[in-house]
């Protein structure tokens, strides 16, 4: 049985494994703290797969505009549509705060990405070049309406 609600602080040390088996330059710790506790604009969901964390996808939302910040199913994980039930269900709440836009950058090699976004309706809407700190790959951004 699969759930998805809100990231909490007791969550953090379970999204690390996620975040560290999914990322070659993983955020920190801290990072996730800040995000959940001190962000008044991040809204951060889990999945879990009986009881445990097998995901988690962030959301910042400004006045109308929502943007995801990251978003992570553990390796182990991958394949089973977790990534695309995560992904409605943050666009769900991003409509249900007033956001009446969605966008988010990919990495342009990441075409399995890619291809789930637009099952949602997302398009390319420009490149950010050298985006990632990691090896200097270009991010695709994408973008959807959401009303």
């Amino acid at each position: 049985m699969t759930l998805i609600r809100r990231m909490t602080q007791e969550d953090v040390g379970a999204v690390m494994v996620v975040e560290r088996a999914s990322f070659a330059v993983p955020w920190t710790v801290e990072t996730f703290r800040k995000e959940v506790d001190d962000n008044p604009y991040a809204f951060y969901y889990v999945i879990e797969k009986d009881g445990e964390i097998i995901g988690y996808c962030g959301l910042w939302l400004i006045i109308d505009e929502a943007n995801i910040t990251n978003i992570a199913i553990h390796p182990e994980h991958r394949g089973h549509k977790y990534g695309e039930r995560l992904f409605q269900h943050t666009c769900k709440e991003a409509i249900e705060h007033g956001a009446i836009q969605l966008s988010l950058e990919v990495r342009v090699s990441n075409t399995a990405a890619q291809h789930m976004y637009r099952k949602f309706g997302l398009v390319p809407g420009g490149i950010r070049k050298r985006y990632y700190s990691d090896n200097g790959e270009d991010a695709l951004v994408m973008w959807v309406g959401l009303k």
